[in-house]
């Protein structure tokens, strides 16, 4: 893993690539797990990545340090995703443009919604079904993650 960090504004974030498909399966769901495996394997990292279909856990995996301290910051990025329908980097990165640190609104649960890089939403014909979410190294790495993996799955 290369020691200089990604970097994302609000504009690079809207531009990535959506996974907003026709459907999507628990099959579906396994095969974008996949591809997130690949990705951790080739850059080396200590990630966990869920992903999550209607509510229910269809892939997990935990490589490298990632273990069960993960857990809850996998649930939280899902949350923050199924909360606002965008990616959990987005969402703290609109807060942060906006002067509104997300970690410092005081109407927010954040034992329950954690607003840190690494949940891009899965869509079904525009509505938020699920997400895929990573987590263990710092946010931006999360992200970069989950969004590569993205890219595979749709290029597959």
């Amino acid at each position: 893993m290369s020691d200089q960090l990604p970097e994302y504004t609000v504009d690079d974030l809207e531009r990535e690539s959506a996974l907003d498909l026709t459907g999507f399966t628990n099959d579906d769901g396994v095969d974008l797990g996949l591809a997130a495996l690949e990705v951790i394997d080739e850059r080396g990292l200590n990630l966990a990545v869920r992903v999550v279909l209607r509510g229910d856990i269809v892939f997990q995996a935990k490589l490298g340090t990632s273990g069960p301290g993960n857990d809850p910051w996998l649930a939280g990025k899902h949350a923050v995703v199924e909360r606002f329908g965008e990616s959990s980097l987005l969402v703290k990165r609109r807060h942060e443009a906006a002067g509104t640190p997300f970690d410092q609104l005081p109407d927010i649960d954040h034992e329950t919604f954690k607003a840190h890089g690494g949940s891009i939403p899965i869509k079904v014909n525009g509505e938020t079904v699920g997400s895929i979410t990573t987590s263990g190294e710092p946010d931006v790495v999360d992200h970069a993650t989950s969004a590569e993996a993205v890219r595979r799955y749709l290029s597959r």
